[in-house]
């Protein structure tokens, strides 16, 4: 064997076997991206518990010849592949995602307040004129239905539509979705100072009144069947919520309430972000469309602010009773922190005004308004 034959050799194995002289300038920008959202998760703990994981996972699939998100030479998908194909393509993960959130909720302020769930309705306003929008921008109805919801602030409805109808966008949704949620405290109080005198912001709700345990048991039934009968399509999240808070409520299965709150949320977020973020190859997301997505999605989220204050103002028009308009901007369903937001900015106009339970009736009715309007979405284009 001559040493010639053995460095061809070496040489045939550097370039076919590693992946240095691979390497590509849009790989290495998205590995640039990854840095930059883990610094977000790790450094400024903006939605951590998501953003790392989609982070590691932009990180781990821009990496030249990566046996990942391929498919092996018998056809079976690899590892983080499986993880996609098996929890996001066949919709489990955003449902079981609904599931842990029925169980940590309290319906207890929408309830007490069922005027709130105008509010959760009005504040959609952002995800039609975005879909509206985008559509003069070189998207598909469908790119633009997935595009236009994510102004509802529901990272998991934001993920579960968008796998059914714009799948290819899954990365760059599903990142501005929980990019925007996490800054809701940042976007959201210039908008309402805006929209609100400083009367206006100093508005005393009344006391909401006491829900019986009863009614709470009942209302994930009475939900259920309302919003199945009237959006077929969106009973696979709105019936793993409802059943979510059904376990909570029933008070019977604590240790499975327990479980679907705790432990098996934390493993399915961990197979979501790292399924999510590896979506975002370099060969995918860079392109005009991820990058437009991010600008409209702020705007999507700006005008369901909007829509939600507006929509109390234009109640406050026929009530005796004036809700504080505050909390029309937690009817997007970026729960809880929506509400701690119009609670915050009370408190700045008076000290006394407590707005944290009568603003999550519409903070609640915003998970249930953007599971909606995916609905239609999906009754409309599949």
């Amino acid at each position: 064997m001559s040493w010639a034959y053995v460095w061809e050799l070496i040489q045939n194995i550097l370039i076919t076997q590693t992946g240095i002289p691979n390497l590509q300038i849009g790989e290495v920008f998205m590995l640039l991206v990854a840095f930059f959202f883990l610094y977000l998760a790790v450094a400024k703990n903006f939605e951590p518990l998501l953003l790392l994981p989609i982070g590691f996972g932009i990180f781990l699939v821009n990496f030249p010849l990566v046996p990942l998100m391929g498919f092996t030479e018998h056809g079976t998908p690899e590892l983080i592949r499986a993880f996609y194909k098996y929890g996001v393509e066949w919709e489990i993960i955003p449902c079981v995602i609904f599931l842990g959130l029925g169980a940590m909720t309290d319906f207890g302020p929408l309830i007490a307040n069922p005027k709130t769930l105008i509010i959760g309705a009005g504040a959609q306003l952002g995800v039609f004129i975005t879909y509206i929008g985008v559509l003069f921008f070189g998207f598909t109805l469908k790119e633009a239905a997935s595009v236009g919801i994510i102004g509802g602030a529901d990272g998991p409805t934001t993920i579960y539509l968008t796998a059914k109808l714009a799948p290819h966008l899954l990365g760059a949704n599903a990142l501005a979705a929980y990019s925007y949620m996490a800054m809701v405290p940042l976007i959201q109080p210039p908008i309402m100072r805006l929209m609100t005198s400083k009367k206006q912001r100093k508005i005393k709700m009344r006391q909401t009144r006491h829900v019986s345990a009863t009614e709470k048991l009942l209302f994930p039934l009475i939900g259920t069947i309302l919003i199945i009968l009237l959006i077929p399509a969106v009973a696979p999240l709105m019936g793993m919520f409802m059943f979510g808070n059904f376990m909570r409520e029933s008070g019977v299965v604590k240790r499975l309430s327990d479980t679907a709150q705790n432990a098996l949320m934390n493993i399915v977020t961990i197979f979501l972000g790292l399924s999510v973020g590896a979506t975002m190859q370099a060969d995918v997301f860079l392109n005009w469309k991820p990058l437009l997505i991010f600008s409209f999605g702020l705007v999507d989220f700006i005008i369901c602010t909007f829509g939600g204050i507006l929509t109390v103002h234009i109640m406050n028009l026929f009530l005796k009773e004036k809700i504080n308009p505050l909390i029309g901007s937690a009817g997007v369903s970026a729960v809880p922190m929506a509400a701690r937001v119009a609670h915050s900015e009370g408190l700045k106009a008076d000290p006394d005004n407590w707005l944290i339970m009568h603003a999550m009736g519409p903070n609640l009715a915003g998970v249930i308004g953007s599971a909606a309007a995916a609905g239609m979405f999906i009754a409309m284009f599949q």
